[in-house]
């Protein structure tokens, strides 16, 4: 079975600022990872004291990758889980959204898989 090309986590990275930038989402990068392959944790900040974390999974029933929720809730509690996560992978980037209704774009085109 042959892979599908992968963009590195740096190109994916800078293409989903541009994209977020784009839609006047206010996003920052909190924890740069490995350039080539480095995981990516998507935190949304709703500015109201909570907070939510996507990650990158893979759907068992398509075997599609898509982006499941890690974690929900009080702010604090959601750094404190990147936090743990950033532990078992230093290669882990961790990109922050400011967006009041939580918008992330990762639903979208070209973000979704």
């Amino acid at each position: 079975m042959a892979t599908e090309p992968r963009l590195s986590a740096d190109f994916w990275v800078r293409a989903y600022l541009a994209r977020l930038a784009l839609a006047n989402i206010p996003a920052y990068i909190i924890h740069r990872g490995d350039a080539t392959a480095g995981a990516v944790l998507v935190k949304c900040a709703t500015l109201d004291g909570r907070a939510r974390a996507f990650q990158h999974g893979f759907d068992l029933a398509s075997g599609a990758r898509v982006w499941t929720t890690l974690v929900n809730g009080p702010e604090p509690e959601v750094d404190a889980a990147i936090a743990r996560q950033r532990q078992y992978d230093p290669d882990l980037w961790v990109i922050e959204i400011e967006s009041r209704v939580g918008r992330t774009l990762l639903d979208e085109e070209g973000l979704s898989g």
